[in-house]
């Protein structure tokens, strides 16, 4: 299974990277929230795809499951939740003023 999970990984590290390479403003936030799932998969692969109980008090069981990972990528799915919402509103207000999502045209009026 970490086989599958490495694989969908890279392929989602692949997309995200071209998307963050590309021009438009769009395709950028996409690539960057494309990342941080990949990033989150990747957490959850490095922490082991076991199986177990949950660590609760009182109960006796053989192995518990960290809920570390799960804590932490849990967090920056609300981290990045805000973030995107920022970079929406952040590129719509960009469009409104220079009426273009195209960062190299962006560049050349930054200079003008």
């Amino acid at each position: 299974m970490e086989i599958i999970m490495c694989l969908s990984v890279g392929i989602l590290f692949t997309i995200a990277v071209y998307l963050i390479l590309s021009r438009s403003l769009l395709r950028i936030i996409l690539g960057t929230s494309a990342l941080t799932h990949a990033v989150h998969l990747l957490l959850i692969t490095l922490a082991g795809l076991k199986s177990g109980s949950p660590p609760l008090l009182g109960e006796n069981a053989d192995s518990y499951v960290d809920a570390l990972p799960q804590a932490l990528i849990l967090t920056s799915i609300v981290i990045n939740f805000g973030l995107l919402a920022f970079y929406f509103v952040l590129s719509y207000r960009s469009y409104l003023k220079l009426k273009t999502d195209d960062m190299e045209e962006v560049r050349k009026l930054g200079h003008e």
